[in-house]
């Protein structure tokens, strides 16, 4: 297995020291090192590791807060968070970079350790998701007639498809949405913007924010509900969607 790749940006000569022979006797290999946010960058750009290992408090006009928001904005490279500042300010504003670690100094080989690991491991799942999402939607942006009335979707560790006839409903469930179809149910890492997207408008109609419907699946419609065929799945219709819904039904 490859040595991991480490940038460390680090203003204090002594302290950057010790945390390179960490990782050295970690197993880890050291790529390059900063003191200051602009040196950072170039190094990074040029070196392009695997991991960064940021104080958030360097010399020079940019902190390790900022000098990771312009790393995020080219790279798709993961930052751990090194200071011995834990105030509640400091980590709202390390937040919004959405790094993937925060160690407090002075810490401990296994803290070193336990970090980097989780977080390439969190790094390795987003970028599989991200790869995922990329290769639906390439399917969506740029299908044929062959493939317009299919979904591909991940289940079991492989993409399955799914023909848009055989959806019922789909439900939303946080950070996650559920396409029900009359034998089985996908659960999908997606919102229901992107899914709605991905259906079309003209056999699909969003009934509630939580839920979207197959018009030909809909058996009836009352007052605050809508009725699936076969399973006589009830779902709710929400005030602000019931005329879009109306409108794209064949009344008499």
């Amino acid at each position: 297995m490859e040595k991991l790749n480490i940038f460390i940006v680090e203003d204090e000569s002594i302290v950057a020291k010790d945390i390179q022979n960490s990782l050295t006797k970690l197993g880890y290999n050291v790529v390059g090192v900063a003191n200051n946010g602009k040196d950072a960058i170039e190094k990074i750009t040029e070196l392009h590791p695997d991991l960064i290992l940021m104080d958030i408090m360097i010399k020079g006009d940019l902190t390790g807060i900022e000098v990771s928001e312009k790393i995020k904005e080219k790279y798709k490279i993961p930052v751990i968070f090194l200071t011995a500042y834990a105030d509640e300010g400091t980590l709202s504003k390390a937040k919004i970079t959405e790094p993937y670690g925060y160690i407090l100094k002075p810490f401990k080989e296994i803290d070193l350790h336990s970090t980097i690991e989780m977080a390439v491991y969190k790094h390795q799942k987003d970028t599989a998701l991200q790869k995922e999402r990329d290769f639906l939607y390439s399917l969506v942006e740029n299908k044929d007639e062959s493939t317009k009335d299919i979904l591909f979707v991940k289940a079991n560790s492989r993409l399955v498809k799914v023909l848009l006839k055989d959806i019922y409903y789909v439900e939303a469930l946080k950070d996650y949405v559920i396409i029900n179809t009359q034998y089985a149910r996908y659960t999908v890492h997606s919102t229901m913007k992107d899914i709605e997207k991905k259906l079309g408008n003209n056999e699909f109609a969003r009934v509630h924010r939580s839920f979207i419907a197959r018009l030909d699946k809909i058996q009836s419609i009352d007052s605050q509900n809508v009725i699936l065929e076969n399973d006589k799945k009830v779902i709710p219709v929400g005030g602000s969607y019931r005329e879009e819904l109306m409108a794209k039904l064949n009344l008499l």
